[in-house]
């Protein structure tokens, strides 16, 4: 018996879906699953242009995501000037020398040696589109710099998730970077001292020649990452 809850102290609109059976369910999901299964991070960029309209419409997926409070605490700030990357690699490398000469405790740098990392980061000025999610810690929807936001990280990270998604259905090479601290993030993008920076989407064509860790293959199965109570 379906029951219907009306709540009369805000504006509704209605909710649907699209009519669909079971069985396309089924295939629909299965076949998301098997586009996603093929998305792997990419080291290996060419200068390949991609075109604007791409990228929007990736963001503005990213834009749906679900998140607290409708606040929407999330701005992507899109990089595609070569002086502006070239200052992002530059101040990114010197933070990852530092990481790698000291800074990651020897676990840590055990567990990224079956992926090949390193310090040189040349797919921050070959790609050409670096997208650079900032978290808003204040603002609200209206943006103002003030009202406080809620479940930050967590919507943004979802939104981070949905703009990788689309921009894999586009056929597209992605790669998450996060170096920390992220501080010069916000200089060179021009973001004010509210937003914190999340992560770089490196975002382009692999090269003919681009490879992927086989480390990176291995992929917990369905019954180690899931249990059903």
């Amino acid at each position: 018996m379906a029951i219907m809850l009306v709540m009369k102290d805000h504006d509704q609109i209605p909710y649907a879906l699209p009519e669909i059976t079971d069985a396309e369910r089924i295939a629909r999901a299965r076949a998301a699953r098997d586009r996603l299964k093929q998305r792997r991070t990419c080291r290996f960029f060419s200068d390949r242009d991609v075109p604007r309209e791409v990228i929007e419409a990736a963001i503005e997926a990213a834009g749906t995501a679900p998140n607290g409070a409708n606040h929407q605490p999330w701005h992507f700030a899109v990089v595609s000037s070569p002086e502006k990357k070239r200052a992002i690699r530059e101040a990114a490398e010197a933070e990852e020398r530092e990481f790698y000469a000291g800074k990651a405790s020897d676990e840590w740098l055990g567990a990224l040696a079956p992926l090949g990392t390193d310090s040189d980061k040349p797919f921050l000025e070959t790609a050409p589109w670096l997208i650079v999610v900032f978290a808003q810690r204040k603002g609200g929807i209206e943006e103002d710099g003030e009202t406080q936001n809620y479940y930050v990280t967590e919507s943004v990270g979802i939104a981070c998730g949905m703009l990788i998604s689309t921009l894999h259905e586009a056929g597209l090479a992605t790669l998450t970077h996060t170096p920390s601290p992220m501080g010069f993030l916000r200089r060179i993008c021009e973001r004010p001292d509210h937003e914190k920076p999340l992560m770089i989407v490196v975002v382009g064509h692999p090269t003919a020649d681009a490879t992927v860790p086989a480390h990176a293959m291995r992929k917990k199965p369905l019954g180690q990452i899931a249990s059903w109570l």
